[in-house]
């Protein structure tokens, strides 16, 4: 069964919804791995079916009452949600605490959930059910489909939250719609990610980044354009994969003898590093880099509960880099070997701060994580994975039931590319997974991995529902 691609969205008004409350108009600084991090935004996105016994009184002008009035209500805790990006002096990037507001799309589109074609997300979800971030740090679109369904998505700017923090949001706004109070209020105290005096880190770091003004521009367009038919087919992908088939790899990452027991996001990381790199050229020595992301949130517990509230990115990006011949040859459980141990160098406080102190120490200069800088300049694979097990998608119930379906989305246009595993909506255990690669390194999962990676259909999409 296919689903629909072509669909119209029309927008029937924008609204600009600030805080309920007036606050004093003051800038927060970015911290320091917020500078790590380039301007670039990411999406989310939750479906609503029209099947929840709380949705059949509901119209979509009572739904999208709540949703601003509740919206309105949580930009107080959060308020720099509803300011905006400008530069200090220094020319580095800061949150003007001013309350301009978050622009709010309503919409509508001639299209039932069912028919939503959310395998192929660029052509649904991207520029239609995802708002653009026009101004501010944060816009918000909630889409009317036929026969009542629902989209509600938002688009965040990435230098100010990590997928924790805006985590973090969504649950508290579900949390207002219904008059509850905050699980987990935010704190912005940066202090908690001050450098230390005096600083210091390890050369880890140096080998995880790199100061932006080292890398060289790009060459012409006209040199290499082979450049511009990477980028122009890179691609976004939605699959799902069954819990079984998430626990067999973690078997198969399991058969040694070293005693250590290899997570599910380990084996699942090094499949993917064997998937992208079996498409590679092995001859000489050609490589595939796979970075990892890190919060390192339970890795400054030290610092007191409050760092698990803390709003704003806590990231790191440690990677792995080997011979594709090795990739290729050797079992599953020796690249998730590799994986753990690479891991190892950004799993502990000490990493962190000295990430700290390393900004700190080449301020104005910004730094990059070394994985992307190296996929820009070269032609060798290279793929980032980000944990999404927290996406709140059994939690945002505004007041007429659980999403049905969401996911992250990401195509953020780099040459390396990004994998998301996200849990499904219908917690037994399978994960939904957003990736965005190149073309080819798409077509190499589709027939080398089909037995894992399960494109997104409309039957499964019905079987969620019921």
């Amino acid at each position: 069964m296919h689903a629909k691609r072509d669909f119209v969205v029309k927008v029937s008004g924008t609204e600009v919804v600030a805080a309920a409350l007036p606050m004093q108009e003051h800038l927060l600084p970015l911290s320091n791995l917020d500078l790590l991090l380039p301007p670039v935004d990411f999406g989310v996105f939750f479906c609503y079916d029209n099947n929840n016994n709380r949705r059949h009184e509901l119209t979509f002008d009572h739904m999208v009452g709540v949703l601003k009035n509740s919206l309105a209500q949580t930009l107080v805790p959060y308020y720099p949600f509803a300011g905006e990006l400008v530069k200090n002096g220094a020319g580095e990037p800061e949150l003007l605490c001013n309350n301009c507001g978050v622009d709010f799309v309503e919409a509508s589109a001639d299209v039932e959930f069912k028919d939503l074609d959310f395998y192929n997300p660029d052509d649904t979800v991207e520029g239609k059910l995802i708002p653009a971030r026009n101004h501010g740090v944060l816009a918000v679109q909630a889409t009317q489909l036929k026969n009542g369904g629902l989209v509600v998505a938002c688009t965040f700017a990435h230098q100010v939250a990590d997928a924790y923090s805006a985590n973090m949001f969504l649950v508290s706004w579900a949390e207002t719609a219904q008059s509850k109070p905050l699980s987990r209020p935010p704190s912005f105290r940066r202090s908690l990610l001050l450098p230390r005096l005096p600083g210091g880190y390890h050369q880890s770091v140096d080998d995880m980044y790199v100061n932006v003004s080292s890398i060289p521009p790009p060459p012409p367009p006209e040199n290499h354009p082979q450049d511009n038919d990477r980028l122009a087919t890179a691609m976004s992908r939605i699959y799902y994969m069954k819990a079984d088939q998430v626990n067999q790899l973690q078997a198969q990452a399991n058969v040694d003898n070293s005693g250590t027991r290899r997570t599910k996001m380990e084996a699942f990381c090094a499949f993917i590093w064997k998937t992208i790199a079996s498409g590679e050229d092995s001859a000489g020595d050609n490589h595939c880099r796979l970075g990892v992301v890190v919060d390192g949130r339970n890795r400054l517990i030290d610092d007191g509960d409050e760092i698990e509230s803390y709003f704003g990115n806590v990231l790191s990006i440690p990677f792995g880099e080997k011979k594709i011949a090795e990739l290729t040859g050797k079992p599953l459980n020796w690249a998730a070997r590799e994986v753990h141990a690479f891991l190892q160098a950004a799993v502990t406080r000490e990493h962190f701060l000295g990430l700290i102190d390393w900004v700190e120490e080449r301020r104005p200069e910004k730094g990059v994580s070394r994985i992307y800088a190296a996929a820009e300049e070269e032609e060798e694979a290279a793929v980032v994975v980000s944990s999404g097990q927290r996406f709140p998608v059994r939690e945002m119930d505004y007041g007429w039931g659980n999403p049905a379906f969401g996911s992250y989305h990401f195509p953020w246009g780099g040459k390396s590319g990004y994998v998301m595993p996200m849990p499904s909506p219908n917690g037994n255990g399978d994960w939904i997974v957003y990736i965005h690669l190149m073309k080819a390194q798409l077509d190499l999962i589709e027939s080398n991995a089909a037995r894992v990676f399960n494109p997104i259909t409309r039957d499964y999409l019905l079987s969620l529902w019921n």
